[in-house]
Parts: structure tokens; C-alpha cells; sequence
């Protein structure tokens, strides 16, 4: 079985699969203070509430876009599953043709989002990826990586509408009963999360229009479960996108046993 993991800005996301096929999938979250000691104890109370074990590990993974808690991450694995985990980065391979101006900047977790829609999605395709940012990437008719989009994620515009004023306060990202707020509370969500699914419809129609033809699109992430339902476009969810991707990377840079 092999142990995933993708280290996000707000979250981590913790898998464990054999073959294809997803054994459990955990968030927890992102701890720049967090010792490998404090991050392995994670992974235990992981695998413990999912009726597993670190003996079940044979291979680990893992993808970061926060440098800063790799190390203590994939030292965690080391003292959970005794197990060194292959890095997603700088000459890992991947099968995709990546044409942006410098192939070196695009993120793990945006190389790993690509990797997954190429084996499981028609072509071409726009894969959307909603955590801290809110990514579009597109993959053009023969699978090349053609370039994308980052746009703020709900939270950091919550955060941003609530910081730069007076009087707005925190809310939950839940759907409001009409579009139209009669309260503050519910002018907000109707303004972030309508406003984030119009966002998408908006931006999808001019990917389309730029590429010159109609695109499979597919969703991950924290916040997508909320959003997606919203949009006018028809919109594929899929929660372990991520993880489908890890695989298969791990599958290609595995040493043979």
C-alpha cells in the first residue's frame, strides 16, 4: 500500500491506497511549527482511525508547496512507516509536455492535478484546484501542459474583505437561502461563493474561446464541494485528484522491488 501525501498552504492532505483504489483520505492542518515527532503522531492517529497500521506501507509519496514543512514531513514518514518518500519536484518523471515559459516554476501540486486528469479525463481539459488559491490549469487536445490561471481562493478573499474593513465579520461558507442578501451575514455569501462560481463560468468560457474548443473540466479541492453545485457550467468533482496523481507518480519513479 502506498502512503500519499500533499502538502498544501492551509492543509495537508494524507492518503493511503493499493493499486488504484483509495484506502482512506485525511486532511490536517498545515503547521509550519510542527516538528517530524508532532507530524508522525498525525499519521498514526490517521491510520489508527482508519483500522490501519504503518506495516501496511510499502511506498510513500509526497508533493509540497510549502518548503518549509517538506523535511519535517517527510521525516515523519521515515519515523512512522520507516519508509524514504519520493519528492515530487525538479527531475521526478512525470509524461507531461509542459510548455509554459519555465517548466522549473510550475507547482508539485499543479504538475500532480495534470498528471491525474491525463490518465483519467477526456482531452482537452481544464482542472480547477480550489484550496488557498483557486488554480485553473489547461491541457490542450494532445495532453500538453498549456498554462493556467491563480486566482485568490475564497478564504484569502474572506480574509481580505473582513481585514480591510470595519464592519464586516467573519462568516461560514455556506449557501445563502436567496442570491439576493437581505443581511449582512448573507450579502457576504452570496458575494463570495456566487461570486467564486461566476468567476469560474466566466473564466472557463474564455479558455474555451482562446483554445477553440469545448473543454472536459474537473474540480479539487477544500471548497469545491461548496462552489461547484453554484456554476452554470457542467463541472466533474473529484476529491482525490491529488491522490490519483501521487500514484501514478509514484508508480513511474518507483525503483523496481
Amino acid at each position: 500500500m502506498i502512503l500519499a501525501i500533499d502538502i498544501g498552504n492551509s492543509n495537508i492532505v494524507i492518503g493511503l491506497a493499493e493499486g488504484e483504489r483509495i484506502l482512506f483520505r485525511e486532511r490536517v492542518a498545515t503547521d509550519h511549527a510542527a516538528t517530524a515527532l508532532q507530524y508522525a503522531a498525525m499519521l498514526r492517529t490517521a491510520f489508527e482511525m482508519n483500522g490501519r497500521s504503518a506495516a501496511d506501507v510499502s511506498g510513500a509519496i509526497v508533493s509540497s508547496v510549502v518548503p518549509g514543512v517538506t523535511a519535517a514531513v517527510a521525516g515523519a514518514v521515515q519515523k512512522f512507516a520507516h519508509k524514504d518518500p519520493i519528492l515530487v519536484g525538479p527531475g521526478i518523471k512525470t509524461g507531461l509536455k509542459i510548455l509554459i515559459d519555465n517548466p522549473a516554476q510550475l507547482g508539485s501540486d499543479l504538475v500532480v492535478d495534470a498528471v491525474a486528469g491525463l490518465r483519467h479525463y477526456p482531452l482537452p481539459l481544464i482542472l480547477i484546484d480550489m484550496g488557498t488559491a483557486t488554480t485553473l490549469s489547461v491541457l490542450g487536445k494532445d495532453g500538453s501542459y498549456l498554462g493556467g490561471m491563480i486566482c485568490p481562493g475564497m478564504a484569502v478573499a474572506s480574509n481580505a474583505l473582513v481585514g480591510g474593513t470595519s464592519q464586516l465579520p467573519r462568516i461560514a461558507f455556506e449557501v445563502p437561502k436567496t442570491v439576493i442578501g437581505r443581511n449582512t451575514v448573507d450579502c457576504m455569501k452570496s458575494g463570495l461563493l456566487y461570486g467564486s462560481a461566476g468567476a469560474l463560468d466566466g473564466l472557463i468560457d474564455r479558455i474555451e474561446a482562446e483554445i477553440g474548443a469545448r473543454c472536459t473540466v474537473v474540480a479539487t479541492g477544500g471548497l469545491a464541494g461548496t462552489v461547484v453545485p453554484l456554476c452554470r457550467r457542467e463541472i466533474l468533482l473529484d476529491d482525490d485528484l491529488l491522490l490519483k496523481g501521487l500514484l501514478i507518480l509514484y508508480e513511474k519513479n518507483a525503483a523496481p522491488v
